[in-house]
C-alpha cells in the first residue's frame, strides 16, 4: 500500500510532463510561406511552372504551412490578405519583373523593415521589384548609420537611381555608392547612386556550376555538402551590384571563370533579404535536392527572425 502511494504522485507527475509537452508542441506555429512565380512561360522542364515545383516540395516538409501563387492571379497574388499570411516570400521571376509596379515592391519592401517577413529572392528575381527596393532601403539605412545623431537630424539625402533592367558594364562604377558632403553650418549632403542589383555577363549555356560552402556552420548550410555542383545551369558573373551583405554562404564558380556569391544575406530593419542565384527555368534545378535544401533552410532561418548572422563574407 506504501508503494502504490508513492507511485501514484510519480504517475501524476508524468502525466503533467506529457501533456505540457503535448501542449508545447501544439502552440509551436508552422512558417507561413508563400512562394510566388511570375507564370510566364512554361518549359519541359517543370509541368506546372518553377515556383509551383518548389512549393510542392515545401509541402511535404514538416513545420510549413505552404501557399503558391502567381502574377496571374487577383491583385498579381500579393494582396494584402496573402501577405498578411506570410513570414516568407519566396519570389522567382525572370521576363515578367517590370509587371510589378514599384508601388507593390515598396509595400513588400516595408513589411521586412517591419519583421513582418522575410524575402527570397531566386534566380532573375535580382530585379524584382521588392528586391530592388529592399536593396534601396538597406543603402539609406547604410547611409545614415555612418552619421551622427545630430547629422542625421539635419541630413539632406539626394539619390540617384539607376536605369531599369540595364546591366552595368564590366567597367562601371560600383553601386550603391555614399557620398557626404558635410558643410560648415554643420548640415550633410549625403548623396546616394543606388545599386545596378545586376551583374555585367550572364551565359546560358547549360554548363555546371561548382558551388563551395563558405560558411559550413550557417544555419542555411545544414545538410548541404562542403562541395557540389548543379549540373546545368546559367552562369553569372561578378561583381554583382549590390549593398555589401552581411554574410555571405556559399561561392559558385564555373569551368570559363566566372564567380558568383550565393546565399547572400542582409538584414533590413527586423526582417532579412536573401538571394540564392540558381534557377533559370530551363533546367531542372528546383527538381535537385540539394537546391531544394538550400531553400528549405533559408525559409527556416529566416522564419525565426534571427537578430543577426553568422560570419560575414563581403563583396
Amino acid at each position: 500500500m506504501k508503494i502504490q502511494n508513492r507511485v501514484r504522485p510519480l504517475l501524476v507527475m508524468l502525466i503533467l510532463l506529457v501533456a505540457t509537452v503535448a501542449v508545447a508542441a501544439d502552440d509551436q506555429q508552422p512558417i507561413r510561406v508563400v512562394v510566388w512565380d511570375e507564370r510566364g512561360r512554361k518549359h519541359p522542364s517543370y509541368e506546372n511552372y518553377t515556383g509551383n515545383a518548389i512549393a510542392d516540395y515545401l509541402k511535404t516538409r514538416p513545420g510549413l504551412k505552404v501557399k503558391s501563387t502567381g502574377l496571374d492571379e487577383p491583385e498579381q497574388g500579393l494582396s494584402k490578405k496573402v501577405l498578411d499570411d506570410c513570414d516568407v516570400l519566396v519570389w522567382w521571376s525572370h521576363v515578367r519583373n517590370r509587371d510589378i509596379s514599384p508601388a507593390v515592391g515598396k509595400e513588400i519592401a516595408g513589411r521586412i523593415t517591419s519583421g513582418q517577413l522575410s524575402l527570397v529572392a531566386l534566380h532573375s528575381a535580382h530585379w524584382a521589384r521588392p528586391f530592388v527596393e529592399a536593396m534601396y532601403e538597406r543603402t539609406r539605412i547604410d547611409a545614415m548609420a555612418k552619421l551622427s545623431s545630430a547629422e542625421r537630424d539635419k541630413a539632406v539625402i539626394e539619390e540617384v537611381y539607376p536605369p531599369e533592367y540595364r546591366a552595368p558594364k564590366r567597367n562601371a562604377p560600383v553601386t550603391p555608392s555614399i557620398e557626404y558632403d558635410r558643410s560648415e553650418a554643420g548640415r550633410v549632403t549625403v548623396t546616394i547612386r543606388h545599386a545596378n542589383c545586376c551583374f555585367p555577363l550572364y551565359r546560358v549555356d547549360a554548363k555546371p556550376g561548382h558551388f563551395t560552402t563558405l560558411l559550413p556552420n550557417h544555419p542555411i548550410a545544414r545538410g548541404v555538402p562542403a562541395k557540389f555542383d548543379v549540373p546545368q545551369t546559367e552562369a553569372y558573373d561578378e561583381l554583382f551590384h549590390v549593398p555589401a551583405p552581411d554574410a555571405v554562404v556559399f561561392e559558385e564558380r564555373w569551368d570559363h571563370g566566372e564567380r558568383f556569391r550565393n546565399g547572400m544575406l542582409w538584414k533590413l530593419g527586423k526582417g532579412w533579404v536573401c538571394y540564392f542565384r540558381p534557377g533559370h527555368e530551363t533546367y531542372p534545378i528546383y527538381k535537385q535536392p540539394v537546391p531544394l535544401r538550400i531553400v528549405e533552410n533559408t525559409i527556416r532561418w529566416c522564419g525565426t527572425k534571427p537578430e543577426a548572422s553568422p560570419a560575414a563574407k563581403g563583396r
